[in-house]
């Protein structure tokens, strides 16, 4: 990705930048703070400034490797130099949201071995997908349970980078059942303080304190091994 700063500061709100390429309202950056849809996360929203000018960012995507901003209007040029400002109550409910995800997620596996098979992050609620033969109501409440106690333990979110290769001889790094994407030899790993550590591109708090408390809302069943649950946290 093209400077995606985010990665090492998910807590940066406002950044300088150039802008390198334009095509109609499609904006490429020098580098930013802006996150683009990935991973079940939304992509984060915000303005670019040019002078006395301000251009909503209405989406953020990737494209051809590099992170493409979508404003409201035309006006910005190559060349030009902006600044950068995230939506941050947005990004911040997200950010709460990936690791109250992360959380929970580590729950159900160190209890049950379920594969996380999909994840949706919203601004009132977000899902997880995994495989799981046995669907227990019950035993989901106590995970739920269990989850909101290891955030009130105030544990450290801690981000790092290794290689692939490195990577590749941790089993337990990655929980997704589709594995680590093929092409990323730089791997970036969210560790939670003794519960969790997982292949993750997305933004975290720094301590589970900031999470606020989870709450279940649904469970289905969505097919044979399919398994998926609703859950929201306390604004």
């Amino acid at each position: 990705m093209n400077g995606a700063l985010y990665l090492r500061d998910p807590y940066l709100r406002t950044f300088d930048a150039e802008v390198i390429e334009v095509v109609g309202n499609e904006i490429v950056l020098s580098h930013t703070a802006f996150y683009p849809q990935s991973g079940g996360q939304p992509s984060d929203t915000g303005v670019l400034t040019k002078g006395e000018e301000t251009y909503r960012v209405v989406d953020v995507r990737k494209k051809e490797g590099r992170i493409v901003h979508l404003v409201d209007h035309e006006g910005i040029q190559p060349g030009d130099g902006v600044e950068g400002s995230i939506d941050w109550d947005h990004r911040y409910l997200l950010m709460r949201y990936h690791t109250a995800a992360h959380v929970l997620s580590a729950v159900i596996h160190n209890a049950t071995g379920a594969e996380i098979t999909g994840n949706q992050l919203g601004e009132d609620k977000a899902r997880i997908d995994f495989n799981l033969e046995q669907f227990d109501r019950d035993a989901m409440k106590t995970y739920e349970q269990k989850a909101n106690e290891l955030i009130k333990a105030n544990k450290p979110v801690t981000i790092r980078f290794i290689s692939r290769e490195e990577a590749e001889k941790i089993p337990t790094l990655c929980k997704l059942a589709k594995g680590l994407p093929g092409d990323i030899q730089e791997i970036r790993v969210i560790t939670i303080e003794d519960l969790d550590e997982q292949a993750c591109g997305g933004c975290h708090v720094k301590n589970t304190s900031e999470v606020g408390r989870i709450s279940i809302t649904a469970m289905e069943n969505k097919g044979k091994n399919n398994r998926r649950l609703y859950f929201m946290i306390e604004k």
